[in-house]
């Protein structure tokens, strides 16, 4: 009887213990954030957006702040922004800052349900107390930008259960792509994963699956907010996808040491403003080559960890090819170091060090900010003068991408060991895997089965 009531109090102890380390660590963060006077630049551009529409003005010749940002977003974003005019500044900039650490709080819930961990919210509340200083998360809040809701609704997309709560799968994606453009990439992977996997199946298909029925969703969720754009802003509307859509440069210098997409690198690497030819060659090969090792990597293993696999090697491969991905943008660090930690849980011995070798290296790196250790700045753009060593910080982020999709492909390919009693196998790592359903292939994986005896994915 002792020991059984021993343990709701332990856990009970965990949780406690967890709340009071995140709320100190929140109000460290708070406090750090006042003390650096955060300007939330942005968020007050979305404000600026939101007045445009209200007053009928041109909304991509609008400038705004001191600075004169224009707008960036589809004009579906400007019209979500309409209430933020109904606030004052400062309560406004409060308000945005708890919305945030709130959503902090959903997208480490969603991230570890996408890695297959128990919804505990104990380990919720200790995991978002480390992440809140990873400087894309810190550059969220001191920006008041959306990333965070944007990672939450994808996340929410993907993590949803079986059913009826199914049914409507595809509305984040398509709602995030119509704020900004750079969700767009998870429909096409989920088409490409939902024509993968009725390739494979044999026999007579039946549907058309899950993710091909989700890419649908999203991507009418996505024109849904162009229509109401087009319907409410028309003449914005047209600008926007007939003009504006095409003008990255109007977003910032492409070489900012703040823009970690390949573009920025080479901007940085060649030494120009405008890497043109070099950039649209380079981002077609990595979008096939990120798409081909997240659609293998969702199909290609055990129940979750595919599916995280496959969900933040396409995350990574957007943020690679999109033309100008800001530092604040790469908030998916926080799901891609959880799941690295989870594989090290899973994992024992040597692998087990690996992985955790893995994610402490991934953790630092996103909280080391040693990006901004080299020369930068807008106005003298001295990103085009860089040294070699300067270009290697300047690309961190991006490296950090193509390491997790080298590890993706790596852990997909990595042949099984044998199998033990009760007829499961398990992989590299320690994560179980069902035998295939079918002698030829599995019914719900491409992956060829392994041959008697032996390797297998």
């Amino acid at each position: 009887m002792t020991a059984r009531r021993a343990a709701p109090v332990t856990a009970s102890v965990r949780l406690a213990l967890a709340a009071s380390v995140c709320l100190t660590s929140f109000a460290c963060f708070w406090l750090a954030q006042r003390a650096a006077h955060v300007s939330m630049i942005d968020l007050l551009v979305y404000r600026a957006e939101g007045w445009t529409v209200r007053t009928g003005g041109d909304l991509y010749a609008m400038r705004a702040t001191h600075a004169r940002l224009p707008t960036t977003y589809p004009p579906f974003a400007a019209l979500l922004f309409t209430p933020l005019t109904l606030i004052a500044t400062a309560p406004l900039r409060t308000l945005t800052a708890l919305a945030d650490l709130g959503l902090l709080l959903a997208l480490v819930h969603l991230s570890l349900r996408l890695a297959g961990r128990p919804p505990r919210a104990a380990v919720t509340l200790a995991a978002a107390a480390l992440c809140v200083w990873c400087e894309p998360v810190w550059t969220t809040l001191r920006y008041g930008q959306v990333n965070l809701l944007l990672a939450v609704l994808v996340l929410w997309d993907v993590t949803r259960a079986t059913g009826r709560e199914r049914r409507w799968a595809g509305v984040g994606i398509g709602i995030a792509a119509g704020v900004k453009l750079t969700p767009a990439l998870f429909a096409v992977f989920l088409a490409m994963t939902g024509l993968a996997r009725r390739e494979a199946v044999t026999g007579p298909v039946r549907g058309s699956g899950p993710e091909l029925r989700q890419a649908a969703v999203a991507c009418a969720a996505f024109t849904g907010t162009a229509a109401v754009g087009a319907l409410v802003l028309p003449y914005d509307s047209w600008r926007y996808w007939t003009d504006m859509l095409f003008a990255a440069d109007r977003v910032g210098h492409a070489e900012e040491t703040a823009n970690q997409s390949l573009r920025g690198v080479l901007a940085r690497l060649l030494h120009t403003g405008a890497p043109g030819a070099w950039w649209a060659a380079t981002a077609a090969v990595v979008a096939a080559v990120g798409l081909t090792v997240a659609v293998r990597a969702r199909l290609c293993g055990p129940e979750p960890t595919a599916r995280a696999w496959g969900v933040l090697a396409c995350a990574a491969t957007a943020l690679l090819v999109c033309p100008v991905s800001w530092s604040h943008h790469w908030v998916w660090c926080v799901p891609m170091v959880l799941l690295l930690a989870t594989e090290a849980g899973h994992a024992a011995g040597r692998r087990g060090a690996a992985w955790w070798a893995a994610t402490a290296a991934c953790g630092l790196l996103f909280c080391s900010y040693a990006l901004w250790l080299v020369p930068h700045g807008p106005w003298r753009r001295l990103e085009l003068h860089q040294n070699g060593g300067q270009m290697l910080l300047s690309a961190c982020y991006p490296a950090a991408a193509a390491a997790f999709l080298l590890l993706a492909h790596i852990r997909t390919s990595a042949p099984a060991v044998s199998a033990p009693r009760g007829g499961r196998r398990r992989l590299r790592g320690g994560t179980p895997s069902l035998p295939p359903a079918s002698p030829r292939t599995d019914a719900s994986s491409p992956c060829p089965r392994a041959p008697a005896g032996g390797s297998g994915t």
